[in-house]
């Protein structure tokens, strides 16, 4: 229940309805005005008439409502916000509940100062909206994923901050039903201004369109000639949008119904003669619902209008090249899906470039993919689906203005069935497309792209591209621990540790060259926040990480431990080193998993190339190698010296065919002092960084080339090595 705000001034026009029912005799509004005996009601102490204006003195409370009108006050004499209310009224010595047309003007309004009122200190004027409540299929997805009892915070109109930014706005998502209620979504925009209020949570839209392959546009317009007026009050048909400003990651949904349109094939009078071509559309839509919604995972970019020049490109399956390198470049696409026939809705998902994965595009079908990032909890998409499964969703290159529209049905996955799917992720949707629309030049506007936002997360790979078979985050429902059981710091910044497993046989035995899943969230987790910018990437950290394992099978260690090697480089190797090993720390193994396994044919000599900690895989694998066929090519900075070395020390067979490049900030004395410790071993070294004379042209060397090493150094080595045979090790998993 919210009170209007002190001293402010409206005008309540109340329809024949409810003058009716105050005076009691139906079809008598507007002798009930002219009348003096109208003024008293029926037998109560005030009538309200239609037109007639009301001052409503200082019962109300600071509150967003006031807010929101000292906001609209600065437009001259428009009606900024109408809306349908229920108004207490007092009447017949009790306060009665009307439903009534609020309209609110800047111009101050006759007071009742000279009529027969109520007296002032019995006159308050409560202003309340029903609140939206959630549907099943929000409810259902509250229970699934054990959601907290939360409001929805939907409004049921058009609030004052969504008018806002719909006026300022330079992009607006529109989505619609087809005439078979498939969703489908497209985007308008091109400046500031082309979408905005027009009163009575009413907004106008004119923007430049893609009238011929544009499937949002054909079916709120369909194929109607020019200027033809499309009145969709006999039959409504609903929309939902998404306006959204990227330069400073605003966005708010709206939506509702249109209420009519028309297409002007000349353009508007702004439009220049060489760009005739251009289709302007001219929509009005009653909004019914409005959210605004956070800045996470959006992207910014700076939007320019342009002319669209629309052509098609593809509208066949599987999706041809010219699809797939736009959906391999796009950090964010917009949705649309639909609870019923006249209730949908629009939002956008963004995340780093790649984020949507193709889990499959051939003659059998094309199944898209995306994780669902951590978010505002209120699952109204996904609700959505739960309950109709079909979304429609574009994507747009800002780049070129062609875009891939898409219709199709989704699968909401959940827990190991997403992670088996997308590991790391608790939540993903899956695509099934049904129809798709490649169109080039079809947008109005380009994008600049700028700042991507501090909250995306790495990309997440799907498990068939990691190439690691089943993934560790899958491999047991039980639940097995591993305690630290030992600690050796070797430089400032690596250390080994070693782990004891609670149940070998859940955990299962590892093989060289794999990697351990441990998870570090009953230690280190925050739990939900929905924003927090000073650590914005904890937000999507399952805390959750893999480590190469380094001890090797053939070792000393008992069959119920084993040893990782590593660098203090993050929140959760941070807390490794910290940890005094008499504590007896367990965490929870998720499971071992991953290949990277050096082969040796015979007579070979295998080239290995690893960058710093990149070592790793190797070592758990060095007892079971013939070293005196092993050529380790070696980079690292002088800090990690220890770290060789320690390595050395363990397998002196393996100095007498390593070669070492060791970079140092260090000045030459200080740089040749660490390197002449080096050398006692007998390892080659080179007081430098590796460069592509040291890989290219070795004589005697297998074809096929190992690679453990971090992303710069390895792509650097994939491009000297192009004529090779490379396989590596990815660390950004």
């Amino acid at each position: 229940l919210q009170t209007v705000t002190p001293a402010s001034v409206f005008q309540f026009s109340i329809r024949q309805r409810l003058a009716e029912r105050l005076s009691g005799v139906p079809g008598q509004e507007a002798e009930a005005e002219d009348s003096e005996d109208a003024e008293g009601g029926v037998g109560g102490e005030v009538c309200f008439e239609e037109r007639e204006a009301y001052e409503v003195r200082d019962y109300a409370r600071n509150n967003e409502h006031g807010d929101q009108l000292a906001e609209t006050e600065q437009m001259e004499g428009e009606r900024v916000v109408g809306r349908r209310v229920n108004l207490a009224i007092y009447s017949e010595e009790k306060w009665q509940i009307e439903e009534v047309e609020l309209e609110m003007y800047k111009d101050k309004l006759e007071t009742p100062s000279t009529r027969n009122a109520v007296p002032e200190e019995r006159v308050m004027a409560f202003i309340y909206s029903d609140s939206i409540l959630w549907h099943e299929g929000e409810d259902l997805m509250h229970s699934k994923l054990h959601i907290p009892h939360q409001e929805n915070p939907t409004s049921p109109f058009l609030t004052p901050y969504a008018a806002r930014l719909l006026w300022n706005a330079p992009l607006l998502a529109l989505g619609t039903l087809d005439d078979i209620g498939r969703p489908w979504t497209t985007l308008l925009g091109g400046k500031a201004g082309f979408a905005r209020p027009l009163g009575q949570s009413t907004i106008g839209i004119r923007a430049l369109v893609d009238s011929m392959y544009d499937p949002v546009i054909r079916c709120l317009l369909g194929s109607k000639d020019e200027g033809d007026w499309v009145d969709r009050e006999p039959k409504p048909r609903p929309f939902a949008a998404l306006s959204i400003d990227l330069a400073t990651r605003s966005r708010v949904k709206l939506a509702g119904q249109m209420v009519a349109g028309a297409l002007d094939k000349q353009g508007g009078d702004d439009i220049k003669e060489e760009d005739a071509r251009a289709t302007e559309a001219q929509m009005v839509f009653k909004v019914e619902r409005s959210l605004g919604n956070c800045p996470k995972y959006l992207n910014k970019k700076q939007i320019i209008p342009s002319i669209p020049d629309p052509a098609m490109l593809s509208s066949t399956l599987p999706l041809p090249d010219e699809a797939t390198a736009l959906l391999a470049n796009a950090d964010l696409f917009f949705i649309t899906s639909s609870y019923s026939e006249m209730s949908i809705g629009t939002n956008i998902r963004g995340g780093p470039s790649g984020f949507v994965r193709i889990l499959q595009n051939d003659c059998r079908g094309t199944v898209l993919i995306y994780p669902e990032y951590s978010g505002n909890r209120l699952y109204q998409t996904l609700g959505n689906l739960a309950m109709n499964p079909q979304a429609g969703v574009v994507i747009p290159d800002f780049a070129s203005g062609t875009v891939l529209y898409i219709t199709g049905t989704t699968d909401v996955v959940i827990g190991k069935e997403a992670a088996a799917l997308l590991p790391r992720s608790n939540l993903a949707v899956k695509v099934h497309v049904q129809e798709a629309r490649l169109v080039r030049k079809a947008l109005a506007f380009r994008g600049q792209a700028g700042e991507p936002s501090p909250y995306n997360p790495p990309i997440r790979f799907l498990a068939t591209e990691l190439g690691a078979g089943t993934d560790a985050q899958t491999v047991n429902d039980r639940v097995t621990y591993a305690r630290l059981v030992k600690k050796e710091i070797l430089t400032p910044s690596i250390g080994r540790f070693r782990f004891n497993v609670s149940d070998p046989e859940v955990a299962g035995r590892w093989k060289p060259g794999q990697y351990v899943a441990l998870a570090f969230e009953d230690e280190l987790g925050a739990g939900y926040s929905h924003m927090r910018d000073d650590d914005p990437l904890s937000l999507n950290d399952d805390l959750t990480r893999t480590f190469t394992v380094s001890s090797s099978l053939r070792g000393n260690l008992p069959k119920d431990e084993f040893e990782i090697t590593i660098r203090n480089v993050g929140k959760v190797t941070n807390f490794l080193f910290r940890q005094d090993v008499r504590a007896g720390l367990e965490i929870p193994l998720k499971g071992f998993a991953g290949t990277f396994a050096v082969e040796q044919r015979d007579g070979e000599m295998i080239p290995v190339v690893a960058g710093g900690i990149g070592i790793t895989p190797l070592l758990a694998q060095l007892p079971d190698l013939d070293l005196r066929r092993i050529k380790l090519f070696w980079s690292f900075n002088a800090k990690d010296i220890g770290l060789a070395i320690d390595t050395f020390e363990r397998f002196p067979q393996l100095r007498g065919s390593a070669l070492l490049y060791v970079s140092s900030e260090a000045d030459a004395a200080a740089r040749g002092q660490e390197v002449g410790m080096l050398e006692q071993y007998g390892a080659q070294t080179f007081q430098r960084r590796m460069v592509r004379s040291d890989v290219q042209g070795q004589q005697g060397l297998s074809a096929t080339w190992y690679i453990c090493a971090g992303k710069a150094l390895r792509q650097a080595l994939l491009s000297w090595l192009s004529d090779k045979h490379v396989i590596f090790e990815d660390f950004n998993y």
